[in-house]
């Protein structure tokens, strides 16, 4: 089952092992990324802080150097979201009020990535806030989709999606709280994993406005959002998640053809566009013929309705850390305690799902790649097997594994009209190894 894709470079783990054999050098590894964003950037907008010369510097010092065994990512280049903290270079969220914050250390994903011997070429776009499935702000401009300009990448970490599948970088790192790293996974044809919630620190990853709250630190893991990479394979992002990973993690994912998995393709709040739909329909019609069980529904799915309207309160009491909402009231501490009681009952809710199925498959958005728009997605409307929806709606999909903290892996499963399409492998929480894994089976028996 094919699925369009733009490049043939190698990913993260390719490029080290070509360098540990001797066949390329760190400094030649920096040297054809940069060349590959200064050919190809131009269009896509996706690398916008670049930092080139230490990247140069950097990967000089470790040429001739014989790598660690802790350093699998030797010499190897990529980018991150703007949102991560790199010493020296700007995190300002898409602000221009922001544009002058200039970071002072970096984020502890970046220290860990560093010390694995990856070699940071610079960072990339986003929406204000990290608030859209599209990636423009007043700072950076616009990102487009490489699979076509018109689109929209996706969002909050669509400059991350767009480098990656565009080939000019091997591996990225972005953020997660309503789809951002899956939704461009899925929109860019490349893969995608959102962890288990507080297994890779945010610290470093936090808004600019707290930078000059007396003795903050970053260190704060704040309510639903995670960070994790986005890769062109599986194998890297199990690396990726290994390197950053704050907490042992173990796999104890049985082969592939011993799981039942469930398929979720209907949502009370979300329909999905027969341009999703097909493919994954497709796709869950080659693993039954593999050997997979796989249902379409199951009594123990809890209420998704009730489900959906319990993430959208947290996630916007999250995202505006409690500030008014546009009328003008304030959620109290009452409601807030009412909501961590709904997350627990609905955590114990998918943790029985769990007890019967390996892992959920579900789509990562309603629709493909949607056009460019002037004003933020999520204030508009979309349109689903022509009926027009609410486009806030299609973060339902976000939110299944998003309000219980679970794990989930994006990978490209197919394609309509050229434009690629993903699904969402869903496990028990800090079964990120195990997601990971099914993905990559996944991916074995639908692309070979």
């Amino acid at each position: 089952m094919a699925y369009p894709t733009l490049t043939d470079k190698p990913g993260a783990l390719e490029t080290a092992a070509a360098i540990r054999a001797g066949e390329l050098s760190p400094r030649e590894a920096v040297g054809h990324a940069i060349a590959r964003i200064e050919k190809l950037d131009a269009k896509v907008n996706a690398v916008v802080v670049c930092d080139f010369d230490r990247a140069r510097e950097a990967a000089s010092a470790l040429d001739g150097q014989a790598p660690r065994e802790d350093q699998p990512l030797f010499g190897v280049p990529m980018t991150i979201k703007e949102s991560f903290d790199i010493a020296g270079l700007p995190s300002s969220w898409g602000h221009e009020r922001y544009a002058g914050n200039i970071a002072s250390r970096d984020a502890e994903v970046v220290q860990r990535l560093k010390r694995a011997g990856a070699l940071f070429l610079g960072k990339t776009n986003i929406p204000p806030d990290l608030a859209d499935w599209q990636s423009n702000n007043p700072v950076y401009g616009r990102t487009s989709n490489p699979h076509d300009p018109a689109r929209s990448p996706g969002g909050s970490s669509g400059g991350a999606a767009a480098a990656v599948a565009s080939g000019m970088v091997p591996c990225e790192f972005g953020s997660d709280i309503g789809g951002s790293i899956r939704v461009p996974a899925h929109f860019c044809g490349v893969w995608g994993h959102k962890a288990s919630w507080g297994l890779i620190s945010l610290r470093g990853h936090y808004h600019p406005s707290l930078s000059s709250s007396p003795g903050f630190s970053g260190a704060h893991d704040g309510p639903l959002g995670v960070v994790g990479p986005l890769a062109r394979n599986g194998e890297d992002l199990e690396a990726l998640v290994r390197i950053t990973t704050e907490r042992p993690l173990a796999s104890r994912c049985k082969p592939l053809r011993e799981c039942r998995m469930l398929l979720l393709l209907d949502h009370p709040a979300s329909p999905v566009d027969v341009s999703v739909r097909a493919p994954i329909e497709a796709a869950a019609k080659e693993l039954e013929q593999a050997g997979i069980r796989l249902d379409r529904s199951s009594e123990l799915v809890p209420d998704l309705a009730r489900q959906h309207g319990d993430y959208m309160k947290t996630l916007n009491i999250a995202m505006a850390r409690g500030a008014a909402s546009p009328d003008g009231k304030r959620a109290s501490a009452s409601d807030w305690f009412a909501l961590l009681d709904a997350q627990a009952v609905n955590a114990a809710a998918w943790n029985a799902v769990f007890e019967r199925y390996d892992f959920v498959l579900a789509p990562p958005a309603p629709t493909l790649a949607f056009s460019h728009r002037d004003e933020a997605y999520f204030q508009g409307a979309e349109t689903i097997d022509g009926t027009s929806r609410r486009a806030a709606d299609g973060l339902a999909w976000a939110g299944l594994a998003t309000f219980p903290n679970l794990p989930a892996t994006v990978l490209p499963v197919g394609e309509s009209a050229g434009l690629p399409c993903g699904m969402q492998v869903i496990g028990p929480a800090w079964g990120d190894l195990d997601c990971i894994a099914a993905a990559r089976g996944i991916g074995q028996i639908l692309h070979g």
